[in-house]
């Protein structure tokens, strides 16, 4: 059974970077697409990116698009998830999931994902 784990998070300034690594276990990521959300307590869950099995497709929401970006080394079982110029909005729980596609141009639907992972947190405060 697919199993997913986040890491990366931590305590970054505005401004800052952080790479953030979703790797799987159980079951091979080279034939799956892979999507990050993120959320925040008393806030809707917010689509992030996502990449296609064979990374020809890469989606970044618009808003995020230009400080965030995706990749994926299948060699290592891993997606990554690059930030820069963090802002404190960009505060939540990143997680990473299974899809079935990387449209993510619509709201976050539960349906959308599956094998989340437990999330690693993000704080982006001075």
């Amino acid at each position: 059974q697919l199993q997913l784990v986040e890491s990366g998070g931590g305590l970054v300034q505005p401004g800052g970077s952080l790479r953030l690594s979703c790797t799987a276990s159980g079951s091979s990521l080279a034939n799956l697409h892979i999507g990050w959300f993120r959320e925040t307590p008393g806030k809707e869950r917010e689509q992030v990116s996502c990449i296609s099995n064979s990374a020809t497709v890469t989606t970044v929401s618009r808003p995020l698009k230009g400080r965030f970006s995706i990749s994926r080394d299948n060699a290592k079982n891993t997606i990554y998830l690059d930030m820069s110029n963090l802002k404190p909005e960009d505060t939540a729980t990143y997680h990473c999931a299974r899809r079935s596609g990387c449209n993510i141009g619509g709201p976050w639907r539960a349906s959308d994902y599956e094998d989340w992972g437990q999330g690693t947190q993000v704080i982006v405060s001075a």
